[in-house]
């Protein structure tokens, strides 16, 4: 299964790098990746019928959903079946690679793999956000003209997204680190990854990043007392803490955000959003079953539009709302027993008297979730395709019940002594 890791790695980068994968031609690719994903594995479970399938506590509620917005274009009470069958298509994608996620990481060394490729992947691209930002010449990658404006940071358009990213990658270096479950010759550098990935993320200046970064440092710290953890292991996660907002401080960071004041006004304000959610609950309430159909706020929303300011809605910056209006009660319950699964198998995970790896890991994934379920209350990070990948992993890594390290014959004693530890 190395290859659908290296596949399925290979492709999450991919999507983040061409600006979220929001525009077609990066959907086209990402969705046909998934495709020849999906296609070698089933040459190779073909070729060996032995192969166990595995399969996820999160799969029957997106299947569930799936099967909802396939009502919708069957039965016809979508407002665009186009838009429906767009957003279907990518959920499918995303629905695919999490099935395959689950086949391809089993064990504790798979994920443990996953884990360092998140933190050397958002390392590199937190450092070129901060490159780009301190650099920015109004272009995307410094050449590629931004037609329809922006606020970007790194290769997101958009910085709430960076932010929405961040909060799913920092975790892998975080968490590992307050709990000390770092080798002592790795301290250093996941270390480093972890203050330029949060100072990156101080440095997008996203309000809505930031209060979810918090909440996720406040469920880690609570997790810890919770579990008595030393108050040695809370020191370090305060220094990294620390280090980072000291980087930040050293860029300058008022300086750095003048820059782009003259882009301020490309954002929407805080009383657009307000409405935007408002008069997006309002088609809920008159499409309350199966909702416009996936994907069709934008021809849903200019009749219930109240505080007009001459701008397309898309989206209504708070997904909750959007996911009701787009898929009604029913979809809303899909999501629902998703979010419920997602807590109820990574809490069970955590819940042991000891702590190994795996808990370390589901944790992991878990407080990534959570940040990121924070921010969907102010933005709609889930309609950016690499975001909602990465998500469907973290909460994939969440939930999942790894398997122990199947060790070598010729493994050293140094390796085992330290096979608990990144």
């Amino acid at each position: 299964m190395k290859f659908m890791r290296i596949g399925i790695c290979a492709l999450l980068a991919f999507g983040i790098l061409a600006h979220g994968g929001v525009e077609d031609w990066a959907r086209a690719c990402f969705e046909t990746g998934a495709g020849l994903l999906f296609l070698a594995w089933a040459v190779q479970l073909y070729r060996n019928s032995e192969e166990v399938i595995v399969i996820s506590p999160l799969l029957p509620p997106l299947a569930s959903l799936l099967l909802l917005v396939l009502g919708q274009m069957a039965f016809s009470t979508t407002l665009s079946l186009y838009a429906t069958h767009q957003e279907f298509m990518l959920l499918l994608a995303d629905t695919v690679v999490m099935f395959l996620a689950a086949q391809a990481f089993r064990t504790v060394e798979d994920w443990r793999g996953f884990i360092w490729f998140a933190m050397i992947f958002g390392f590199l691209v937190a450092i070129f956000g901060i490159l780009q930002h301190l650099t920015f010449n109004g272009k995307l990658y410094w050449f590629r003209e931004m037609h329809y404006g922006g606020i970007p940071f790194g290769p997101y358009v958009n910085r709430n997204h960076f932010a929405g990213f961040a909060e799913l990658f920092i975790p892998a270096a975080l968490v590992p680190l307050m709990l000390g479950k770092v080798r002592r010759e790795r301290v250093l550098v996941v270390g480093l990854f972890a203050v330029v990935s949060i100072g990156s993320l101080f440095l997008a200046a996203s309000r809505g990043g930031v209060i979810s970064f918090a909440v996720q440092v406040l469920v880690i710290v609570g997790w810890m007392a919770w579990r008595r953890t030393r108050t040695k292991q809370m020191l370090a996660g305060a220094a990294v803490l620390a280090a980072a907002l000291l980087m930040v401080s050293w860029l300058g960071v008022k300086e750095i955000t003048q820059r782009f004041s003259t882009m301020k006004a490309m954002e929407v304000a805080s009383g657009k959003r307000a409405s935007m959610r408002k008069d997006t609950f309002k088609i809920f309430l008159d499409h309350p079953w199966m909702g416009t159909g996936l994907g069709t706020l934008q021809t849903a929303f200019p009749p219930y539009e109240t505080l007009y300011d001459g701008r397309v809605v898309n989206h209504s910056h708070n997904d909750y709302v959007e996911a009701l209006s787009d898929t009604g009660i029913f979809g809303g319950l899909c999501c629902a027993l998703f979010l419920g699964m997602l807590l109820f198998h990574s809490l069970r995970q955590l819940s042991g008297d000891k702590l190994p790896f795996t808990a370390v890991l589901n944790l992991s994934g878990l407080v990534a979730c959570i940040g990121f379920l924070v921010h969907s209350f102010v933005d709609f990070n889930l309609h950016l395709p690499a975001n909602a990948l990465l998500f469907f992993l973290m909460a994939t890594l969440a939930t999942s019940t790894p398997n122990a390290s199947k060790s070598g014959a010729g493994e050293s004693k140094r390796h085992r002594h330290h096979k608990g530890k990144p």
